[in-house]
């Protein structure tokens, strides 16, 4: 079902000071760098004191982990919280990441869209292949079941839509006055986008992070994704759900350079068959002085052999129980 979608109201951004912003040699602002998009304001507005009180605890609870180098027992997870980021660098008072609709919420969904759900905790129940969401996964039969950033073909904060999750939250930009490049820590992906007006592929071309073309309006560059795969979300809920698929997808991202910290990321998403309208979320990110590092991912890692392997022995134990 394809709802038709109301148009949303051009905006015009704000005059960036120049004297505070770099340039290249075309004049264009430069957006190189390595930017830290890490944030502890939710995706969605929830109640504010709650958000805030649940916010200060788990920054408390690690930082007393990393003082006296203790791991408690509560902390053993799929990862040690002790690694996660939880160092706020966005302090901009905001209660969500969605910036339209004002009210900070996803917007509805059109009926029937397909959700899929999964997660370490959630074992044994069946989910449809393929499996769209990034991370989690479904009761591991296979590879197949195991979530797109478990099987390292998509990080789950990478993108796009790049947003905070976890931890490698940072990108790097390298851009000439043809190409601008954003290449993500998490799970190692550069994604090369144009600039120099061609179309985008052909429509029975897809591919799991889109076809990317950019183009600057003043300070602004924009980006426009389309061609996804339906192999992959129409939107991530969650790091463990997925909302629809991604064949009608449609992204519009806009990098301005705020000032000699400040990257500003802002995204609409457009998906008629998933959401009823578009909606936009804004991420303010901060220049790093440090490098990227390289995120190995499953390359010498034997976690998902041994999710396998311990599922296919629980499986032999059982049949055995029953002979």
């Amino acid at each position: 079902m394809t709802v038709a979608l109301p148009p949303v109201a051009a905006q015009e951004p704000p005059a960036i000071d120049r004297s505070a912003v770099p340039c290249l040699a075309d004049g264009r602002p430069d957006l190189q760098g390595v930017w830290d998009f890490r944030s502890n304001v939710p995706f969605e507005r929830r109640d504010e004191d709650r958000a805030r009180a649940a916010a200060q605890a788990a920054v408390q609870q690690r930082e007393e982990a990393r003082a006296d180098g203790r791991v408690r027992d509560e902390d053993l997870e799929e990862y040690n919280r002790f690694w996660y980021d939880d160092r706020v660098t966005n302090q901009d008072e905001r209660t969500s990441l969605i910036v339209d609709p004002p009210n900070g919420k996803l917007p509805r969904l059109v009926p029937d869209t397909e959700r899929q759900v999964g997660s370490y905790k959630r074992a044994h129940l069946p989910a449809e292949r393929p499996i769209r969401y990034r991370g989690g996964g479904a009761y591991p039969n296979g590879p197949e079941d195991r979530g797109l950033a478990e099987r390292c073909i998509l990080g789950f904060n990478s993108g796009p839509p790049i947003r905070p999750g976890g931890y490698n939250q940072n990108l790097q930009v390298f851009q000439t006055s043809d190409y601008v490049v954003i290449y993500n820590e998490m799970v190692h992906n550069a994604r090369v986008v144009p600039l120099d007006g061609r179309p985008h592929l052909p429509d029975d071309i897809r591919q799991w992070t889109g076809d990317s073309r950019g183009y600057w309006s003043g300070d602004t560059l924009i980006i426009e994704s389309t061609n996804f795969s339906d192999k992959v979300a129409g939107f991530d809920a969650s790091a463990t759900s997925a909302l629809g698929n991604g064949r009608a997808l449609h992204l519009t991202e806009r990098l301005r350079r705020l000032d000699a910290i400040t990257l500003e990321y802002e995204v609409t998403v457009t998906h008629p068959e998933v959401f009823r309208r578009p909606f936009t979320a804004m991420i303010p990110m901060t220049k790093s002085g440090l490098q990227i590092f390289e995120y190995a991912c499953h390359e010498g890692n034997y976690a998902l052999t041994q999710i396998l392997s311990g599922t296919r022995m629980e499986e032999l134990n059982a049949s055995q129980e029953n002979e």
